[in-house]
């Protein structure tokens, strides 16, 4: 009797295991066909106004698309260097010692409360008054790191205050020195739960990065209106460099979901 009741259970449950991913199936074959003819629809609409020169992007599309290489080793460079003033941010804005406290507090303060336009103008074209002379990618990738320093700080110091003190506390009773603790203990935990902000960042700091074509940077945005304005085609050119940087931040969007999924399931 109880080998029957088990296959029973068994066989429901692979009928609801089907079920569910048939479900699944059907709902990504709808939302991928709302995506196709939404789409479609827009390009449709472009292409009818009979605007748009297939030959100039067939010519100068190439050339667009290769500035993304460019913005993408900007955005990585950045995002590196930001992570790492968000981490000194971050425990400057725990100490306990006034001066580290203060400094911290107005790097965040300053940094947030200017635009980031105002702060790439700064490094590139104020610092030279001063004898700091920076070329254009340097620049650019100093105010970048800077600016998202910044707000990455304060997601840096909530990560690192979600760590249960208990922790800590615990490692402390064990004879282990601050540092340490917060080395082997407090920051290990304290980068899982801050990848996926940081993720987040990352993909905008991807859209930022076209502020820095003011600095006559070759990156993506720069070559379509270079070629935009050349050309007098800056419909197609524009185009050309959103359909890019919509590609980049769905593919890197995607690596982050993923990567929040493994995280999830090793803490299940």
């Amino acid at each position: 009797m109880s080998t029957a009741v088990s296959r029973d259970s068994e066989s429901i449950s692979v009928r609801v295991a089907a079920a569910q991913a048939r479900s699944r199936l059907s709902f990504r074959l709808k939302f991928a066909a709302t995506w196709v003819l939404l789409i479609g629809l827009l390009l449709f609409g472009l292409w009818a106004t009979d605007n748009i020169d297939l030959g100039f992007i067939v010519i100068w599309g190439p050339f667009i698309v290769g500035g993304a290489g460019l913005t993408v080793v900007i955005s990585v460079v950045s995002i590196f260097f930001a992570t790492i003033l968000a981490l000194l941010g971050a425990v400057g804005r725990m100490s306990a010692n006034p001066y580290l406290n203060g400094v911290a507090s107005l790097y965040v303060s300053l940094v947030r409360g200017t635009p980031l336009i105002v702060q790439i103008y700064f490094i590139y074209l104020a610092l030279p008054q001063v004898g700091i002379v920076l070329p254009a990618i340097p620049a650019g990738i100093i105010a970048l790191s800077f600016n998202y320093g910044a707000y990455l700080t304060e997601v840096f110091r909530a990560g690192i205050q979600a760590v249960p003190r208990g922790q800590r506390e615990a490692a402390q009773s064990l004879g282990m020195p601050s540092r340490l603790v917060m080395r082997r203990i407090v920051l290990p935990q304290a980068f899982r739960i801050v990848i996926p902000a940081v993720g987040n960042d990352f993909v905008a700091m991807l859209k930022d990065s076209s502020l820095v074509s003011i600095l006559a940077v070759e990156e993506l945005l720069f070559r379509s209106q270079l070629v935009g304005r050349q050309n007098f085609r800056s419909l197609e050119a524009l185009v050309i460099a959103a359909a890019v940087y919509w590609l980049l931040t769905i593919i890197f969007s995607s690596v982050q979901e993923r990567l929040e999924r493994r995280m999830a399931r090793a803490d299940r």
